[in-house]
């Protein structure tokens, strides 16, 4: 895929016009005819506190960057473009009773007074009643031009349930931007979200006329429409030369930093985790009904001091991850990894083919046992991170990119069940059924191989594998009771294998890379 142009910690900018909707009657124009406000854009943020040790990331740290931009322009907005609910390590633990699920970033964005946030794809993840309840507990703004609740009663806006009555997630929103001379216009938004993840209570409207028809019906009512959304950049792209008066489209779903020109239309998606956001400086000519977009890509690092209240908050529920990690690892933050190439636990990737980071958690599994084991699988859609792991990695890392944890299990089973059980998993490609694998690779000819020799029917295997696929969960003949299955061995107190992340983080720690 193109991505454009990729920033790391560069500053970038660029100057954009674009011919305005509706003039301003010069006769209520004070001062120079110009109006200037800013936006500061975030997408695909999972973590609320600083990763890496602290190196990058943090959303208190992104407060202190709004505070300090608003104190010189009162009028600065906080946007969300998509994927902040899931994944995330703390959203996959309990909390006074309940699986927590995106209750954290509530808690963070509420006190940062976000002004305007969209779906992600993976703000489904996290089930139809868990959703609401995030819905309910939010004190900012939602919007969704082609995202629909798929109810008993048929398509209806999802919603945000009040003391009386319910307020739904509008097509289109407008904000009035006023200075202190007098001059006020309206600025309107519309959003659209990729069908990436399908789910029964989710209907997906088409993207390109649901946005063509929030813009018909936002355009006589603001003088600048802008595009928050959570697309491919190449959907970014056709929907700008769709709609070429927007003079900027805010994205997520990539999770690296791009600036795109596309026509007149800028199109910008900061880096994931907050380690860059982008702050817009939006100047309107009154007089011209231009408008200029000057686009900063700002880093998010430990230089950036932490906003206070928020940093409270943050605090709060990293002692809530802290007690739950400490469990398996003494010392969550202690450097235990720098691996030499960045370790891919991107979704798209370990849901398709096999990666760097899946060959790493099976080479650990099939040594977390005390006796020898032949190969190890694991599918692909318990690596959660959705990430590029790289530079120093903690054990808390680790639980980031295996938060559902789970004992190790080493299967006897016949050569003809384990390739019933390959073969699926390659049927799966795309779904978290996809295996990742040690010590199992295919041929040129579609042969499986176990190392390097042909998996012979009747021949039994020692497997290591998760226990979440021996519940047969994701490949449903893979059970115990299967006929194929000779012996199942839960691991011994003494075995790394009692939690797959305790046998990750050992193996890390015995790489010679660690630190």
């Amino acid at each position: 895929m193109k991505k454009g142009v990729l920033f790391s910690i560069i500053v970038s900018a660029l100057l954009v016009s674009c011919k305005i909707i509706q003039p301003v009657n010069p006769e209520t124009i004070y001062g120079d005819g110009t109006m200037t406000f800013k936006f500061i854009q975030l997408n695909d943020v999972y973590e609320i506190a600083p990763l890496n040790g602290g190196q990058y990331g943090g959303l208190a740290r992104v407060a202190h960057i709004r505070d300090s931009i608003a104190r010189e322009n009162p009028n600065t907005y906080l946007f969300m473009a998509g994927d902040f609910l899931n994944p995330s390590l703390l959203g996959t633990l309990s909390h006074n009773g309940e699986t927590i699920h995106g209750k954290q970033m509530i808690d963070v964005m509420n006190a940062m007074d976000f002004d305007l946030v969209t779906f992600g794809n993976h703000e489904f993840d996290i089930g139809e009643e868990d959703l609401q309840k995030r819905l309910n507990e939010s004190n900012f703004q939602w919007v969704s031009s082609n995202v629909r609740h798929a109810t008993e009663g048929g398509l209806k806006p999802f919603k945000k349930d009040l003391e009386f009555g319910s307020l739904p997630v509008p097509d289109y929103f407008t904000i009035p931007v006023r200075d202190t001379l007098g001059n006020e216009i309206k600025i309107g938004f519309f959003s659209v979200t990729l069908d990436s993840n399908p789910q029964d209570f989710v209907y997906y409207g088409d993207v390109y006329e649901s946005a063509d028809k929030a813009y018909r019906l936002v355009k006589d009512k603001a003088d600048i429409i802008f595009g928050l959304t959570h697309l491919t950049i190449d959907q970014d792209r056709k929907l700008a030369k769709r709609l070429p008066l927007v003079p900027l489209i805010m994205g997520g779903h990539e999770h690296s930093s791009m600036l795109i020109r596309e026509g007149r239309s800028l199109i910008t998606k900061a880096d994931a985790n907050a380690k860059t956001v982008y702050v817009h400086t939006i100047t309107y000519d009154l007089i011209t009904n231009y408008v200029h977009v000057h686009s900063k890509l700002v880093p998010i690092d430990s230089k950036i001091p932490s906003q206070p209240a928020i940093d409270r908050i943050v605090k709060k529920w990293t002692e809530v991850l802290e007690e739950k990690v400490e469990t398996i690892a003494k010392n969550p933050n202690e450097i235990i990894y720098v691996p030499k190439t960045p370790l891919d636990g991107t979704d798209s990737a370990n849901r398709n083919i096999q990666t760097n980071l899946g060959e790493l958690i099976t080479n650990a599994m099939l040594l977390s046992f005390n006796h020898n084991v032949d190969a190890a699988i694991v599918n692909g859609g318990s690596i959660r991170v959705d990430d590029i792991m790289e530079g120093p990695l903690t054990s808390q890392d680790v639980f980031r990119i295996l938060p559902f944890g789970g004992p190790v299990l080493k299967v006897d089973m016949k050569g003809s069940l384990l390739r019933a059980v390959l073969e699926y998993g390659k049927a799966s490609r795309g779904t978290g059924a996809y295996l990742q694998r040690y010590h199992i690779t295919e041929s040129a000819t579609g042969d499986w191989l176990l190392r390097d020799k042909s998996i012979q029917d009747n021949t039994v295997y020692t497997i290591a594998l998760s226990d979440f696929l021996m519940k047969g969960y994701d490949i449903p003949f893979l059970t115990p009771s299967h006929p194929g299955v000779i012996k199942v061995y839960e691991p011994e107190i003494s075995e790394p294998a009692t939690d797959i992340r305790k046998a990750v983080i050992l193996f890390m720690k015995n790489q010679p890379t660690a630190q």
